[in-house]
């Protein structure tokens, strides 16, 4: 049966590239989720705000999968100004509606959107799930304070959800703890990875190609911010005792505090003298990060909190083993001594430690490198679309939920 789903993406489109100012996982997420979702017989139309001029009012991906740019705001809104503009992009959706039809179900990805997909909800009396990504209270927990504002807002879409998607247990369980979400309205579904191109390869043929040498290669990929903790990833190298090794940081600076962060980074790296061993990488298509993780021995995830990973994700997929903080959803990702390290202590002299570990044991490395993609063998996009075409059906069969 087609379910007809409205994905709500206001701050973030599918069409930008990953990397690249506030655009990371969730633009993966949004357009895999969709795609996987059209292949199940879904008709899925992806709401993002138009964020630069010139763009047309309607893009199609591929069949049963279309973005529609809605005007709210200026284009050039700063990401702590999109709150101002949510009533303006609900109308924007609501106008849609009344042109193209009432969805089955509208899903709401960040708490922007899930703000704009409540009040949407009551206007079409249509179910609402919502997946968070991050949440306000893990986040100011862990060192990166989000405003009450935000906090509560979360709390109120949760109030009137018909269903939370949570990525992983530990997701689920902050939702709970932290903001009372109804046991019975969690549903669990996990993202995926695209195996055809996340998947083990050569890895002297990746190096050759991005003109790396033959010493140890560490992999950083991710947003430049406070957040992500690139700046352990830097000084974990220079706590080794291998000269030879170098580091590759793929990604770009983002969000408020994203220059100053680059900057540190910039500076660390010359006071340390690794110049020659690391490279700031920019931004990169999605598609070509399967050439880095390939030509990597090890991918470093430090950072503070994280919903899920999908970088651990992709990275496991393709043979590489990943050490990572055990924060969200990296503890559902890496199995410990099995297909990578969890550092308990996430300072850079624990992650250098077990960095070493695994180049200096290639054998182990070895071992866990084919534990970690048949471990990823059990996530993928399609299983993800089974569970929430599931759980739409189920929101559909149930009383909505009323928070008047």
């Amino acid at each position: 049966m087609t379910q007809n789903v409205a994905i709500l993406s206001l701050h973030t489109s599918p069409l930008t590239q990953p990397g690249v100012g506030d655009s990371g996982g969730m633009n993966v997420y949004v357009r895999e989720m969709a795609a996987a979702l059209a292949h199940t017989g879904s008709e899925c139309r992806v709401y993002v705000r138009r964020a630069q001029d010139g763009l047309p009012e309607e893009v199609a991906i591929e069949p049963g999968v279309t973005v529609v740019h809605v005007d709210a705001g200026p284009v050039d809104l700063d990401k702590d100004q999109l709150f101002e503009v949510v009533d303006e992009f609900a109308d924007g959706v609501l106008a849609d509606f009344r042109r193209y039809g009432r969805p089955d179900v509208i899903h709401a990805n960040y708490w922007l959107s899930g703000v704009a997909g409540h009040r949407v909800k009551h206007a079409v009396e249509v179910p609402l799930a919502v997946t968070f990504h991050t949440l306000a209270r893990v986040k100011s927990a862990t060192g990166d304070p989000e405003s009450e504002q935000r906090a509560q807002a979360e709390t109120e879409v949760i109030g009137c959800a018909d269903a939370v998607i949570a990525s992983c247990e530990p997701e689920a369980q902050q939702l709970r703890n932290l903001y009372d979400a109804p046991f019975e309205r969690i549903e669990l579904a996990p993202p995926g990875v695209e195996h055809a191109l996340f998947s083990p390869g050569d890895r002297d043929g990746a190096r050759v190609a991005l003109g790396l040498g033959r010493g140890p290669v560490l992999l950083f990929v991710g947003r430049i911010q406070p957040l992500k903790r690139p700046l352990v990833a830097v000084e974990a190298l220079s706590c080794l005792a291998r000269a030879d090794a170098r580091l590759l940081v793929v990604g770009g600076p983002s969000g408020a505090e994203g220059e100053a962060e680059y900057r540190q980074l910039q500076d660390r790296i010359q006071a340390l003298g690794l110049e020659e061993r690391v490279t700031l990488v920019p931004p990169r298509p999605h598609h070509w990060l399967s050439t880095y993780y390939r030509a990597a021995d090890v991918v470093l995830v430090p950072s503070r909190s994280e919903s899920f990973g999908l970088v651990a994700l992709e990275a496991a997929a393709s043979g590489t083993p990943v050490v990572a903080a055990p924060v969200g959803g990296l503890r559902s990702i890496v199995d410990h001594g099995r297909t990578g390290f969890l550092v308990d202590n996430a300072t850079p002299e624990a992650f250098a430690a077990q960095v070493a570990t695994l180049i200096d044991n290639p054998l182990l490395a070895a071992e866990m490198a084919l534990d970690s993609a048949e471990r990823a063998r059990s996530f993928s996009w399609a299983a993800m679309a089974r569970s929430l075409r599931a759980t739409y059906r189920r929101a559909q069969t149930r009383v909505p939920v009323d928070c008047t």
